[in-house]
């Protein structure tokens, strides 16, 4: 096979796609779930109700694989600086270098330490000590959050430095810790985690009731995951509306590439289909609603948007952003009805879930990883929507790539994926296995911890 010809920057950018792909799946319910942990042990002090207890004791144990998943994918991301990316670690190493050394002295520290108490000293400490360390590895995921999303953010609205003979350096921590970017896409991410993680306990927890196997937990643990659902939706519609306004003042042509906005306008309608074409710059097989674009992104009917035609050679390729944003935001609008008619539903049937129908049992469960899926098309829509930049507007991503042969970045390509594929299913398995475990009496669950019953 002649891989002469093969792209070695396209094969680079795929790889670092799929091992973020990868990655963001864990973080995103890691960072949710150490709060919900927070909140069953605090109902299980406050209320010595045991099915709280039952339900801490459960998802603890899917808390601890995910976070191992979440670690272990981070160091292979990591890796990719230096093996696909060198320049880009020359060029920003003095921004980027302390951002992820403070992630790993303040957050995976905090993380690591009180991980261990949390997991296995329920009965070797104070309940009020465990409940501490059950918040600080709770407060480590966010933190972590924290300096890797000021990171991202920097690469997108980058401030607070000076270029000195090629290379960043700081002028400003606050500029470069709270760039423009940096409030929403914060925001947004945190909300993010919280839905995944209430979409899947709700769905792990109608799994159960499908399959009989529900135990007096499962009831009060379905309450908390459909009302928070339902209350975060709605605040993440507001804060991505937000966030998109604060993309078209600093990325207008991430925004173009969105809405496949092929020519500058007034009044520009929102594209609800198409299939975007690049060669003839047109979108085919469209469905438009007129002058929506317009309205929602400068709250004016006949407000004016900068097109594509604007940004020659300096915009993103269209159609992967334009889908992937359509999938977030159908996704979105799914969680929100899902949400809301779980509740008023659950509401009516005064919070009993075995009384609601098995077909919307199904679609509860159904909606277990579409967290997942809206988390990942976002991404896309914030990394894929950067190009052709690493750092926007100042660093083209072609420029700190490594010149390592094509064929041995595809052999690599390929191994990722074939392990990624295998962990994702068998994570997958490990959670319905768990999730159709037979009921155990609550009262057995206290007497013998390590076999805890799953809501």
């Amino acid at each position: 096979m002649d891989t002469s010809t093969w792209d070695p920057l396209l094969l680079a950018r795929i790889q670092f796609a799929a091992n973020i792909t990868f990655h963001i799946l864990f973080p995103t319910i890691s960072i949710g779930l150490g709060w919900w942990l927070l909140f069953f042990r605090a109902r299980w002090l406050s209320t010595r109700d045991e099915r709280w207890l039952v339900a801490w004791r459960y998802w603890t144990k899917i808390f601890a694989l995910t976070f191992a998943l979440g670690v272990v994918s981070g160091i292979t991301m990591s890796f990719q600086f230096g093996t696909n990316w060198p320049g880009f670690m020359e060029k920003v190493g003095n921004i980027a270098g302390p951002l992820l050394g403070y992630e790993v002295l303040t957050a995976f520290f905090l993380e690591a330490t009180f991980l261990g108490v949390m997991l296995f000293g329920a009965d070797r400490v104070s309940e009020r000590m465990h409940l501490i360390a059950t918040l600080l590895v709770a407060f480590g995921t966010t933190v972590s959050a924290f300096w890797i999303l000021s990171l991202n953010s920097w690469m997108q609205t980058p401030a607070g430095h000076v270029i000195v003979d090629g290379e960043f350096h700081v002028d400003s921590w606050l500029g470069v810790l709270f760039n423009p970017s940096f409030p929403y896409r914060l925001t947004h991410m945190l909300l993010a985690s919280g839905l995944t993680t209430s979409f899947l306990i709700a769905g792990a927890t109608a799994l159960r009731y499908l399959q009989g196997t529900a135990s007096p937990a499962a009831a009060p643990v379905m309450r908390a995951a459909v009302m928070v659902a339902a209350v975060l939706i709605p605040l993440q519609i507001v804060v991505g509306d937000q966030h998109g306004l604060n993309t078209l003042e600093h990325q207008p042509q991430k925004v173009a590439a969105m809405e496949a906005l092929w020519h500058s306008e007034r009044g520009a309608p929102l594209v609800l289909f198409a299939w975007p074409d690049e060669a003839t710059r047109s979108n085919r097989l469209s469905i438009e609603v007129p002058r929506g674009a317009a309205l929602i992104l400068t709250h004016h009917a006949d407000g004016a948007l900068r097109g594509l035609n604007e940004f020659e050679g300096q915009h993103p390729p269209v159609a992967p952003v334009f889908f992937a944003f359509r999938i977030m935001v159908g996704m979105g609008i799914a969680m929100l009805a899902v949400s809301w008619l779980s509740w008023w539903w659950l509401r009516h049937l005064q919070w009993q879930p075995q009384r609601l129908p098995r077909a919307w049992l199904q679609v509860l469960r159904f909606m277990s990883f579409s967290g997942w899926v809206a988390t990942v098309a976002g991404w896309y829509v914030t990394e894929i929507g950067r190009q052709p930049f690493v750092v926007y507007g100042l660093v083209r991503t072609a420029d700190v790539a490594s010149s390592t042969p094509p064929a041995h970045i595809a052999l690599t390509l390929a191994g990722y994926l074939v392990l990624y594929a295998v962990l994702i299913v068998a994570y997958v398995t490990v959670l319905r296995y768990m999730s159709e475990k037979p009921p155990v009496p609550p009262s057995a669950a206290v007497k013998n911890a390590p076999q805890g019953e799953p809501t």
